[in-house]
């Protein structure tokens, strides 16, 4: 098992939890990061983030190189007051809408060792960042209501 790993996600933080947008190049991990950022998200990582492992946590921050800076596509790369790290606690693959499931099944995906609960989501959607923080709170809230398994 490695200590470290990087990946192509951008990793922003909403009160502290960190959450991992994965993507291919253009499939809008930056778009909805702007947008949860413009509602009071912090960014940590755009485009690549390095996961390490602390303890019964997954931690990520940004590279050095690009510690900070978050592309917004069409206009430029601009300066962020970012977290140094957050720790994990979601994993959103972004997705086209057609390929969705209505109701999906709980995963989870191990990093580093450790399970994280994972989801899939159109990031295009105008509610994609409400959905992305339903299932946050739903995931790390205790005495919430649970997600149903159909």
């Amino acid at each position: 098992m490695t200590d470290r790993l990087l990946l192509h996600a951008t990793a922003i933080a909403i009160e502290g939890r960190a959450v991992l947008l994965r993507g291919a190049s253009g499939s809008g991990k930056s778009d909805l990061a702007l947008r949860l950022i413009d509602a009071g998200a912090r960014l940590v990582a755009d485009d690549q983030s390095e996961l390490y492992r602390r303890g019964d946590r997954v931690i990520v921050r940004a590279p050095a190189t690009i510690a900070g800076l978050l592309e917004v596509r069409g206009i430029g790369i601009f300066k962020l007051d970012a977290l140094a790290e957050a720790p994990v606690a979601l994993i959103v693959d972004l997705v086209p809408a057609e390929t969705l499931e209505r109701f999906p099944a709980r995963l989870t995906e191990t990093i580093l060792g450790l399970a994280l609960p994972f989801i899939a989501l159109a990031p295009l959607e105008a509610s994609a960042a409400a959905k992305l923080r339903v299932a946050l709170r739903a995931f790390t809230e205790p005495g919430l209501p649970a997600i149903m398994d159909t």
